[in-house]
Formats: C-alpha cells, structure tokens, sequence
C-alpha cells in the first residue's frame, strides 16, 4: 500500500514510500524516516476528549506549524490545552510491545530491567499482570539476574540498557533485541555518538548521571570514544575551565567523579568533543551548553568558521522531536492570559520536571500525578520536583469568573488520566458545558 510520511523531526518533509511491515526506517538525505504508525495500546489509557482535540488539531495543521494551546471553554472554566501533550511514539511503541509480550506468553515468567516508562499507573498495571522488575531506577538490583533463566522473557526499558546488562543477559541465553523497547530517539543518539566517535571526538552527554537513559547512553558511547556527563550548565563551565586550562587536569577526576569513562586523560580527550544529550532533557539547555562549549573551543584553540569543526562536532540533530515539540508547545502555551497551571506526570519523569520548569517561570503551577490529587475545589497536592516533597496547597483555584487553567503532561503519562484532572476540575463549577458536548464540537467541526 502507499501512504505519505513526514519525518517527525523535521514535519514539513513529505515524501510518499511503499511498504507491507511496521516498523520501517530508512534513511533520506541524511534523515531518520519513521513510520509514525498507530499503536495497540491498551484502551484504558485512552480519552474521548483528548483524542478528538488531537485528531482536529492533527487535521487542521498536519505540518505541525501551529503551536498555541486548544482553548476548552466550560464558561466559568477555560482550560488551555496545550498543543502537544503525552504519548510519544517510544512510549507507545513500548507500551505495546510490553502488553503483547504478555498476552502472547501467559505461561512465562516476565521481567523488566526496571520502570518501562517512568508513569506509575503504567508501571503499576505491568506489575498486576505479573511483570517483575529487576532494578529500581537507579539500577540497585531488586531480584538478582542469576535467577533469571534462559526461558524467561526480560524486557528492555523503553530508556534502553548498558551494554554491560545486554552482555549478562546474553550470557544467560535470553535474546536482548526481541522484546527490547528501546526508543529509536534513544538509539539515534547512540548512533550519532558513534559517527563522531569515529571521528576522533570524545562525547560530552547532557543528562542526569544517575537516570537510566544517561547510563545507557554512557554505556554505548565509552565504548567508542572517552565519554562524561554534564548534569547542567554549571557542570558544563567547570568543564570549560578543563578545556581551557583553568583548572589543573588532576582536580578533574575528583570533581567529575562516576561522570567520566575509564582511562579518560583530560591533556588530551578535551581536546576535540562533541555533545549529545539525554532526550527528555531540556532542549534550549543542551542548545545553550552546546553553543557555550562550542565557543569555548573557538576561544581556546583560535578557530574560525572553516575550521570549527577540528575541535567541535555539530550535533544539533540528536535533539529528541517529542521533547522539542512538547516543550514548544508549553512556551506557547505560556503566552495565554491564565491564573495557574497543571502538569500532569510521573514524578519521577524527567521530561514532565522540565515541562513543569518552564511553567514556573511564568504561574503557580501544580504538579500531580493524576486526578485523586485534586483533594477539593480549596485543595491540591502536588509535588515539588525541587525537594522531592509534596505540599498540600489551599485554595489553589481562583476566586474569579472566569478561571484560566493551562494544563499539558509528559510524554509517559496516558491521556485518560488528562481528561480525569479535567473532569474533576470541570465538576467544580456547576454552570458549565458538558466534556460530552466539548467532544461532539471537536467531531463535527
């Protein structure tokens, strides 16, 4: 059959292919092409409401152009909906895979590394069809992998895995690639630290040392090149001052302690680098510490634009879409007139702590998990990504008519549990539009 594609990084390419299987990839002018196929995911994590905003949305701006939020306006209630919200294609694409995995092999044992995705109704409904976990988040064994055995089913995250974890499963007999989930956004930053790594550079990572993405993505590419982690920009400025000369190179290895890979010589491996990133990181923060290495390097070794790239590699297409487009959207989103704003995650989801950053900025924002956080019209407790605490928040909701609420969620966490903050919020104002009738005018319009 034929169907034209746009490539999800970059929407405004359009080409037509043929093909009979899910998934493809191929390649085109230097860019990845996913089929951006529709996913069995389990209904229950599905919304009316949100599906029928999205499919308008999807039809009235198939390039993608348009980033303002979808006003949803219940009269005393307006609710900004932002524009790009939830599942991404590696979440769902994970998803699916895991919930088959299990329907097709009732009789085996199954496990996962760790979280499949960081959303704690997904992960809780894996463990009640039996899934065990083999790790928590930080990669401390939960049940050791000596009792894993050769028939068992072991399910690789969608974050991806070490290369040290894929080895030991091997050496137990399970096969790492048939029931591994791993983002291909994940895998095309592996694949780009190895290109440049070929090239002679060392990879600089932008991401969080300890989250499971960084490790993997570590894994893979000190296997290549000398590899460390920069956790932030001031991370990124102590490591200028290696680059520099600043800092003497012994004060290095105490400082960027677990953050560098073995044998690393900071005389020589700073000297041409590259940077990639963790894909649920900020993207205008990799950008930002990217460009500061970048003329770092221009300052440090007198290059000019012809010869930049002798110290410096460009890796702006390792940027994940899902990221760059959800985060896009809330900066748009900003720019409504509103009096707060609700991030619906896991606590835990790194992508969904950078959503809610980038809120804080402008409103009072409110982070919570699902709608059973929402106490009462006067109550709300939400998380503080800060303190790792949650605060119990009293009149939260405006007295106002009428009240303005921006509201997105991560990428890992389901749009049912979206459409359930707007139900609770929604039953909080008694003149108001039915969600039923909001979901008829999304379908007829």
């Amino acid at each position: 059959m034929t169907e034209t594609v746009a490539d999800p990084g970059h929407p405004e390419i359009y080409f037509t292919i043929y093909f009979s299987l899910y998934p493809l990839k191929i390649k085109l002018r230097n860019f990845a092409f996913f089929i951006m196929k529709s996913f069995d995911v389990p209904i229950i994590y599905r919304s009316p409401l949100i599906s029928a905003i999205k499919k308008k949305r999807k039809e009235d701006d198939r390039l993608k152009k348009d980033f303002s939020p979808t006003l949803l306006d219940f009269g005393p209630l307006q609710i900004f909906l932002s524009r790009h919200f939830g599942f991404c294609y590696g979440v769902e694409n994970a998803i699916e895979i895991a919930f088959r995995t299990i329907r097709e092999n009732p009789d085996k044992r199954i496990f996962l590394l760790s979280e499949m995705i960081h959303n704690p109704q997904v992960n809780a409904d894996l463990k009640a069809q039996g899934v065990q976990f083999l790790q928590d988040n930080y990669g401390r064994p939960l049940i050791p992998l000596d009792e894993v055995k050769a028939d068992d089913i072991v399910l690789i995250p969608a974050f991806g895995t070490t290369l040290e974890i894929e080895k030991k499963l091997r050496q137990i007999g399970i096969p790492t690639d048939k029931y591994d989930t791993t983002c291909p956004f994940v895998e095309k930053v592996w694949n780009r630290s190895e290109a440049i790594a070929k090239k002679n550079y060392t990879i600089v990572i932008h991401g969080k040392p300890q989250h499971e993405e960084t490790r993997a993505t570590f894994s893979h590419a000190s296997l290549k090149a000398p590899s460390v982690v920069v956790k932030d920009m001031q991370q990124a400025v102590e490591l200028s001052r290696y680059i520099s000369g600043e800092k003497k190179p012994e004060q290095f290895y105490e400082e960027f302690k677990g953050q560098y890979s073995k044998n690393f010589d900071v005389t020589k491996d700073l000297l041409r680098i590259g940077v990639v990133n963790q894909t649920t990181m900020l993207a205008s923060d990799t950008q930002a510490i990217a460009d500061f290495l970048k003329l770092v390097m221009v300052k440090t070794h007198n290059l000019n634009a012809d010869t930049v790239s002798h110290h410096f590699a460009d890796t702006r297409d390792t940027l994940c879409y899902a990221t760059n487009d959800n985060q896009t959207a809330v900066t748009a989103m900003l720019q409504a007139p509103a009096d707060l704003a609700i991030v619906v995650g896991g606590y835990n989801s790194s992508n969904t702590s950078h959503l809610v950053e980038l809120c804080e900025e402008r409103f009072p924002t409110y982070f919570i998990k699902d709608e059973e956080k929402i106490h009462s019209e006067t109550e709300i407790l939400h998380y503080n990504f800060h303190t790792k605490e949650e605060t119990l928040t009293k009149n939260f909701l405006p007295a106002k008519d009428p009240v303005k609420i921006l509201m997105t969620s991560g990428a890992s966490c389901p749009d049912a549990l979206v459409e359930g903050v707007i139900e609770k919020i929604v039953g909080f104002f008694p003149a108001r539009k039915k969600i039923e009738d909001l979901i008829k005018e999304f379908e007829e319009s």
